[in-house]
């Protein structure tokens, strides 16, 4: 990681909690020693959670953020959650094209990218998120993959990307136990920093992300290319979570 990256821990929440765990966790979180000037950390959270999160946080060196958001800006599009609505709950952050979201809800790499879009218009860092499957990386695509999610962001341009975060996430790695290898995460990272650099946006902080723990943090963090962590159950656990951070 250069001087010029600087590390980023994120806590996805996925759909967990409840007001009384929540109040548990954040203060647990905030009783800890502040992380050091270098790592700066984040969690997302579900949307009932927002108020509660913003509430906990202000003030403190954490951020928070949501999980989604849709790419209209207002209108009958029940269920759905606005980036200005984000906004009004001081959200930096929000995640988008998670694989559980292409996956369940079939969203397409182009519409990931217009969350994106529509997170930016809204002043929020987007986390977009790549991965592949395991029968894509048995074959060989794994590359591929990311480079075939990762164009309809790019072609969003520099000055669009450079205010982005991007995850990776291998989906055969997420709540699975297993792990990609420092090699095996650093090789997709470098093919992610080398499609960066093509446009002119190669200080884009690249995250990791699966079964992310305290016990393989620091071997990950250890390569060039990756800038910090995407974490997922760890992150329910405020001892884990700050393990990972520091």
């Amino acid at each position: 990681m250069t001087a010029t990256r600087t590390r980023l821990v994120l806590g996805n929440w996925k759909m967990h909690g409840n007001l009384a765990d929540n109040a548990k966790l954040l203060s647990a979180l905030l009783a800890a020693p502040p992380s050091a000037s270098s790592t700066h950390m984040g969690v997302c959270v579900p949307f009932p959670y927002l108020a509660q999160v913003a509430q906990a946080l202000k003030g403190s060196s954490f951020a928070w953020g949501a999980q989604d958001l849709s790419v209209q800006a207002q209108g009958a599009f029940t269920g759905e959650v606005s980036g200005a609505m984000l906004a009004d709950f001081s959200c930096r952050f929000v995640l988008v094209g998670h694989s559980e979201r292409r996956a369940m809800h079939a969203e397409s790499d182009q519409l990931v990218a217009d969350k994106a879009h529509a997170a930016l218009t809204a002043g929020i860092t987007p986390v977009v998120c790549v991965g592949e499957s395991l029968a894509e990386r048995d074959a060989g695509q794994a590359v591929a993959v990311i480079a075939r999610q990762l164009a309809p962001v790019l072609a969003l341009g520099a000055e669009a990307v450079k205010k982005m975060v991007v995850a990776y996430e291998p989906v055969w790695a997420i709540g699975t136990g297993r792990t990609a290898s420092p090699e095996q995460a650093q090789e997709v990272h470098a093919a992610i920093r080398a499609a960066l650099k093509g446009i002119g946006a190669e200080h884009v902080q690249i995250l990791y992300g699966g079964s992310v723990k305290a016990a393989n943090a620091a071997s990950l963090f250890a390569m060039p290319d990756i800038d910090g962590a995407l974490v997922g159950g760890a992150s329910l656990v405020a001892e884990d979570f700050l393990a990972i951070a520091a």
